[in-house]
């Protein structure tokens, strides 16, 4: 993937500011301080476009990226940080599953886990509950080179069981740039499906078409 053009276009704390102009939109959730922001920034080459915060829990708000003027990354507020209040987790959630659930745009959610740990029981239960949508996941096992590359294998093989997801799973390096290209892949392919596909236009089309099909060959 070749960037051209890449931007912070806005970050959202309700639906109602949401980009309206329908571009796709391939979303990235996960753990606070699971490297989400630092992901960001490699894939769009950029040292600071994503902000990468030192406290845990700091994102609350979803942050559009306008890439290419062709589509979107959005990055979601992490979850499970135990400083931030009942209160604020809730509110947080809520604008989370509005936007998972809601946006019609939506291709593709990356999930983030942390290589070095075993999934933790809000993992588990965010990945159960992503996999309750309709939309495709792509698990990505981050920082991968904080262990050495022969655990690597073992690693994923447990994110997955753990996680009991028939998704991929990707290991990356935002440090190293390991993983990226198959990263990228996955959007490509994505969008090349919806290049592929035909336009509500084009399908509203081909229904009156058949439509007026059925009423000619109909009996008087």
């Amino acid at each position: 993937m070749i960037i051209h053009s890449a931007q912070f276009e806005l970050g959202a704390v309700k639906a109602a500011q949401w980009p309206e102009d329908g571009l796709p939109e391939f979303a990235f959730i996960g753990r606070s301080n699971v490297g989400k922001s630092s992901l960001l920034n490699r894939l769009l080459a950029r040292k600071s476009l994503a902000r990468v915060s030192q406290k845990p829990g700091k994102t609350q708000q979803i942050n559009f990226f306008r890439i290419n003027d062709q589509f979107r990354l959005v990055d979601l507020p992490g979850y499970g940080y135990a400083a931030v209040s009942k209160h604020e987790r809730a509110w947080l959630a809520t604008r989370i599953e509005t936007y998972l659930v809601q946006r019609q745009p939506l291709q593709r959610v990356f999930h983030l886990i942390d290589i070095r740990h075993e999934p933790m029981e809000n993992d588990k239960e965010v990945h159960a509950w992503l996999m309750s949508l309709n939309v495709p996941i792509c698990i990505v096992a981050t920082k991968q080179d904080k262990i050495g590359r022969g655990k690597v294998k073992s690693s994923v093989a447990q994110i997955q069981r753990l996680l009991q997801s028939p998704f991929p799973t990707l290991p990356v390096s935002a440090e190293k740039g390991d993983g990226i290209d198959g990263l990228w892949g996955l959007i490509e392919e994505d969008l090349e499906r919806l290049r592929q596909s035909p336009s509500p236009v084009e399908l509203e089309i081909g229904v009156t078409h058949q439509h007026a099909g059925e009423d000619e060959d109909a009996p008087e």
